[in-house]
């Protein structure tokens, strides 16, 4: 991989997955131009890094044109899964809480269709379960503030956690302009 395919690969995951890339959400989905050989080869180069930074990256999907790459922290992720909230809509489609985090993403992945979300991809990015419902219900329409994701309840709350998120975006930047690659970047602490 070339040098200018891995900063841009870095420069794709500091924009969509900066949030968790920093520690402040469980998880994060980037959808790549598909381009098997390189990104392949940077998740298996940078396996290592991300590890001892606390994250895991695994290709969820892939069809003709785009590869999906879900980032997520498994810690913080176990966290979320087991909040009972998230338990009871997750139940609803069949997860239960016997299953591990492999085998929640492995049924994710299997009902992810080519252009098509399962609705319960929402409970996996770490989005509020009465948002991911009001999406359902509203077939995405009439929410109330939209950001990285639809919002249908608590909108000061969702503001507030968007912000944040653009703040990660922001440092992480900073950091990729300054010169350093994207575990440098990460591996440095900041407050946020």
């Amino acid at each position: 991989m070339s040098e200018v395919e891995r900063r841009n690969i870095d420069n794709v995951l500091a924009f969509h997955g900066a949030p968790t890339l920093l520690g402040v959400k469980c998880a994060n989905l980037i959808s790549f131009d598909r381009n098997e050989n390189t990104i392949a080869e940077y998740l298996h180069e940078y396996a290592d890094k991300m590890s001892d930074n606390g994250l895991t990256a695994i290709q969820l999907c892939m069809c003709h044109k785009r590869i999906l790459v879900y980032i997520y922290n498994p810690r913080m992720l176990t966290a979320w899964l087991s909040m009972p909230q998230v338990q009871q809509f997750l139940s609803e489609y069949g997860y239960t809480c016997d299953m591990s985090i492999e085998q929640k993403l492995r049924r994710l992945s299997g009902r992810i269709i080519c252009g098509s979300f399962p609705h319960e991809i929402g409970a996996f990015l770490g989005y509020p379960v009465e948002d991911i419902r009001g999406f359902i219900s509203n077939s995405g329409k009439n929410c109330l503030l939209c950001g990285y994701w639809k919002v249908y309840t608590n909108a000061e709350n969702a503001r507030q956690t968007f912000n944040k998120y653009d703040r990660c975006r922001n440092i992480l930047f900073d950091k990729l302009k300054s010169g350093l690659n994207l575990f440098q970047a990460v591996s440095k602490e900041e407050n946020i």
